[in-house]
């Protein structure tokens, strides 16, 4: 295509950083990153710009203008149909534009920027009990610009349809620079907006022509049914719709114009919501109930089949699904209200009409807390698609057509029947109630044979959805994945209606050309695919265009086995499928760094995506010695939030790591790495002396030479080495009053001494010891120095870390042979034997045993000594700071807070990120800011509002070390609170009283 054959690059990038204040991209990196969306298209853009005002985009559309190149207006880029990748300039709207200009809560509108994420405009909505109703599963990361350009919907379409119908005015800007303010229009204005002439009159007059001269077969042709997304919206050019051209720009996929602002219809929101299970024998079924369902009048009605349960179950997905009713379908069902009373017989009625239906369902009422776990499962859904164990790979492809609701039955029969034709088989899931399911089939596109399949069965597919009065696109648009098959929905006339609406507003074609509708080609949905068959011409992909190889490398080998991704880096990184739940700014603890930066390149999707690209894409001749993928992962704090919050388990921590010791491999890696990543070492020989040590780390004479050397931030304070480590007290019995005499009963653990602890906090570990004992347990520890290596993981140091790991393995194995449980207070040491030891050792028995040995303190005491806290924290005030590693991989801190509450606390739980400090990353110079921004988000303001008397628990060493250095408070951890209800005397006292 002509726009892929832009050359004036440099040109451009000039005359960009010189008009426009925002941030111009043109490197390869940061065009690599945004070469893919969600779907299963990828093409490198020539450049990418975050404007910070209109004014930068009329500047930069400028640029564009005068060499030549297309543009392509972008969101959060989670779009499925390849609607946001192109060979243009990406606007990216995301960074900067995101303001909620106003809202009117009597007239129900808002004004708001294109880049404002949905979440934010509905919490700012609902303290007026409204709402936007059109809310997709991304809501807590999609944009409002592009969900206009998707013409977006969601789980509560019925409540208030698709942005197409929640939209009142647009301010837009075009390619050519014509700035225009477009809704609902008058015919009288019509005619003075013709008769007023220059480009706005123009378009007014040739758009009144195309509604006049196709109105007739818009009527007839156009889908009536609450899903038809595909095509433009020429049907709000009728004047029964009232010429409203901003709703008919809403779904064109930034082919025709870009929007500044969006004035939005806000709805009102009913308070009262009570969500209702039923389930079926198959999911057919399901779908046959929906017309009866509808009579209810619900809110939300969205379904699911058994498969996608049986994914979850397999995936492990941290989801409650055991709280649907049995079945193979099912509906979940919410009722709204303005009071409890009538949303709960709502729900009640449909139950109990329920039982007299042929399908006979099984019907299941939630409360509110197990409603929430239950919409969980639903919004779970991609994640289970993608993945799976024991399956083939699952591909966007055919996946959101809109069904008149009354022939979803039918029409998901005959697809099921056509899928067998092709050994195709996908779950299905979505929103039923309007007559659009997803799916995520596992179509063949690394062969030639296989895309004829996919082929053949899309354009079948096509013709049983028409044949039904359907739309090929009910949700995710038609972009590249569906706009070839268009002509099949709407026929040759309209087909040209399309174009020429097209032209009138885009005579260049330069708003993203190839997509949707285009005047000369449309793009096939078998062209441009990330994953397509081997290509000789792809093997030597050009710089400009990106279309890259994925299967011309040789294996690379690894340290760490990939067990779950075929042993390969490059499949690990192509796990992330880009719906960029990772760009979320509150819930969970994903992704830290992006919520400290907002930059794409600190996402866990930004990091994978230049992952992937080194290793099979456009940064292939750059390999690990690229510094676009070191810059993005030198932020990366490691916290495996990602290996559970992302729906398909993108494990960045370990990535990085692998990362680093291929870069720095047959290298000396800088001496920070050394310094940071033996820090057992340098804690064991500091011990020797830890006056001394402390004296050195701390002096005003030799601490900043210290610091500048390993390139610690010189306002951090360095740990200080207890005078006597845990090990060496416990030797000499001065810590403990505990007698261990050979006579003790009681089932025996291990105390895993971690470094940290048992370096610089022996009371922590002094402290365990007494509370296990009082529980009733006989406890021993290790001999010697022995650390689990954590440290040497930040930095790539994975061969030694493998060592570190032997030697454990071989010092422990008696214990390990026993069966003896071992006890872990530092999360992040105790995830090792989790985690890393399991692919490092895949085939050691002894790693497979030790991991299912290892236990937290609150999990073991919650286990198996659940009743020893009764009573003992009566009256105390906690709040709790959970460790990453903790939640991401041991489940949480569940059991601390169960066990602080069973004692007699008042347990609050700081829902937060990262605490910032992450090991060693809090410490570096270069990052001290992001990790106080990171503590900031949440962490440290909920620190400085706790009352003087209450706890503050914290099990990290990190995050300790990040509360004490950033206030005046002391985090301690649980096993000293515990150890405090024993009767004993820690220094909590000592400061001044902690509320006990």
């Amino acid at each position: 295509m002509d726009h892929e054959r832009f050359q004036a690059h440099r040109e451009l990038e000039a005359q960009l950083k010189a008009t426009v204040r925002g941030d111009v991209l043109f490197d390869l990196g940061s065009r690599a990153m945004y070469a893919a969306d969600s779907s299963n298209y990828r093409q490198m853009p020539v450049g990418v710009v975050n404007p910070r005002d209109a004014a930068d985009v009329e500047a930069a559309l400028a640029a564009c203008r005068a060499t030549g190149a297309a543009v392509l207006p972008r969101g959060a880029g989670t779009s499925l149909a390849g609607q946001c990748a192109n060979v243009a300039v990406v606007f990216d709207y995301s960074r900067y534009m995101r303001g909620l200009k106003s809202i009117d809560p009597e007239a129900r509108l808002a004004v708001v920027e294109p880049g404002i994420v949905l979440d934010r405009l509905r919490e700012a909505a609902e303290v007026h009990h409204l709402t936007y109703a059109p809310d997709p599963a991304t809501h807590s990361r999609c944009t409002l610009g592009g969900m206009i350009g998707n013409n977006s919907c969601g789980v509560h379409g019925l409540l208030g349809g698709k942005v197409v119908d929640n939209v009142e005015s647009l301010d837009i800007v075009l390619y050519d620079g014509t700035r225009m303010t477009v809704g609902r229009t008058s015919p009288e204005k019509i005619e003075a907006l013709i008769r007023g002439g220059g480009r706005v009159g123009e378009i007014y007059a040739r758009l009144k022509r195309l509604g006049d001269q196709y109105g007739s077969l818009i009527r007839e042709k156009f889908p009536r049914i609450p899903r038809r997304v595909s095509g433009f919206n020429l049907d709000e050019l009728l004047p029964e719709n009232g010429f409203n051209l901003a709703r008919a720009l809403v779904g064109s996929e930034g082919t025709c114009a870009t929007v500044l602002s969006a004035t939005l219809n806000l709805a009102a929101s009913p308070p009262y919501r009570v969500l209702t299970a039923l389930s079926f024998d198959d999911p057919y079924l399901a779908a046959d109930a929906v017309p009866r369902v509808l009579e209810f009048g619900p809110i939300g009605l969205e379904g699911f089949d058994g498969l996608l349960v049986d994914f979850m179950l397999r995936k492990n997905l941290a989801v409650e699904v055991q709280l649907l009713p049995p079945g193979g379908g099912f509906l979940l069902v919410e009722m709204g209200a303005w009071n409890a009373d009538e949303a709960q017989a709502k729900a009640e009625a449909l139950a109990a009409s329920a039982q007299s239906w042929p399908e006979a369902p099984r019907a299941r009422i939630y409360s509110h807390e197990d409603a929430e776990n239950v919409w969980r499962v639903r919004e779970s859904a991609l994640g289970a698609t993608v993945c799976v164990p024991g399956e083939p790979d699952r591909w966007e492809g055919w996946d959101d057509a809109g069904i008149p609701p009354i022939h979803l039955g039918t029409y998901l029969r005959k697809l099921n029947a056509l899928m067998g034709e092709y050994d195709y088989r996908s779950p299905l899931y979505g929103h039923f109630g309007q007559g659009c399911v997803h799916l995520r089939i596992n179509f063949d596109f690394r062969t030639m044979e296989g895309l004829r399949k996919f082929r053949e069965f899309i354009d079948r597919a096509a013709d049983l959805v028409v044949s039904l009065g359907g739309s090929l696109s009910g949700e995710h648009g038609d972009g590249q994945a569906r706009a070839v098959l268009l002509p099949k929905m709407f026929g040759p006339e309209l087909m040209g209606a399309f174009q020429e609406f097209k032209a009138i507003w885009d005579p260049d074609n330069k708003m993203n050309p190839g997509k949707l509708v285009d005047p000369v080609r449309v793009y096939d949905p078998v062209e441009n695919l990330r994953y397509g068959p081997p290509d000789e011409d792809k093997k030597n992909e050009g710089k400009q265009n990106g279309h890259g190889n994925q299967n011309g490398h040789g294996k690379l080998e690894t340290h760490f086995v990939f067990a779950h991704d075929h042993g390969s880096l490059e499949d690990a990184a192509a796990r992330c499928v880009g719906v960029g739940a990772c760009l979320k700014k509150d819930g969970g603890v994903m992704c830290p760094s992006y919520r400290a930066t907002g930059q794409e390149q600190h996402s866990t999707r930004g990091r994978a995506r230049l992952l992937w690209e080194m290793l099979a894409g456009a940064l292939k001749e750059e390999g690990f010695k690229s510094e676009a993928v070191h810059e993005a992962l030198d932020l990366c704090l490691s916290c495996k939030a990602c290996k559970t919050e992302c729906p398909v388990q993108v494990d960045m921590a370990q990535y990085k790591s692998e990362f680093l010791a291929q870069k720095y491999k047959g290298k000396l890696h800088p001496l920070h790495h050394y310094v940071f990543g033996f820090a057992d070492k340098m804690a064991r020989m500091g011990s020797l002396t830890p006056t001394i040590t402390n004296l050195v780390l701390s002096s005003p004479i030799t601490s900043p030479l210290i610091k500048h050397i390993v390139g610690v931030a010189q306002e951090r304070q360095m740990p200080q080495l207890a005078r006597k480590s845990y090990k060496a007290a416990r030797a000499a019995d001065e810590t403990s009053n505990v007698p261990r005499s050979a006579t003790q009963q009681g089932k025996s653990v291990v105390l895993w001494a971690d470094t940290w602890n048992n370096y610089y906090h022996p009371q922590t570990l002094a402290a365990a010891e007494r509370v296990l004992t009082q529980a009733g347990f006989r406890v021993q520890t290790t001999r010697g120095h022995i650390c689990c290596g954590r440290a040497l993981y930040d930095f790539g140091l994975l061969g030694t870390a493998r060592s570190y790991l032997a030697n454990v393995l071989d010092r422990v194995q008696a214990e390990i042979e026993a069966g003896l449980p071992f006890i872990f207070l530092e999360p992040s040491c105790a995830s090792v034997f989790k985690d890393e030891a399991l692919e490092l050792f895949p085939d050691d028995p002894r790693a497979q045993k030790l991991s299912r040995q290892v236990w937290l303190l609150a999990d073991w005491l919650a286990a198996e000594a659940p009743d020893w806290v009764n009573g003992r924290l009566a009256g105390a005030q906690v709040i709790l700071h959970g460790h990453c590693h903790h939640k991401a991989v041991f489940g949480g801190p569940k059991s601390e807070i169960a066990l602080l509450r069973k004692a007699g606390a008042q347990v609050e739980m700081i829902e937060t990120t990262c605490c910032g400090m992450a090991g060693p990353f809090g410490f570096e110079a270069d990052k001290i800011e992001v990790s106080k921004a990171i503590a900031n988000l949440g962490l440290m303001p909920a620190v400085n509002a706790a009352g003087p008397m209450t706890l503050i628990v914290a099990d990290g060493f990190s995050c300790r070390e990040q509360i004490s250095q950033l206030s005046s408070r002391e985090g301690m951890h649980f096993a000293e609170i515990l150890d405090r209800s024993c009767g004993f005397i820690t220094q909590c006292e000592a400061d001044g009283g902690c509320g006990l």
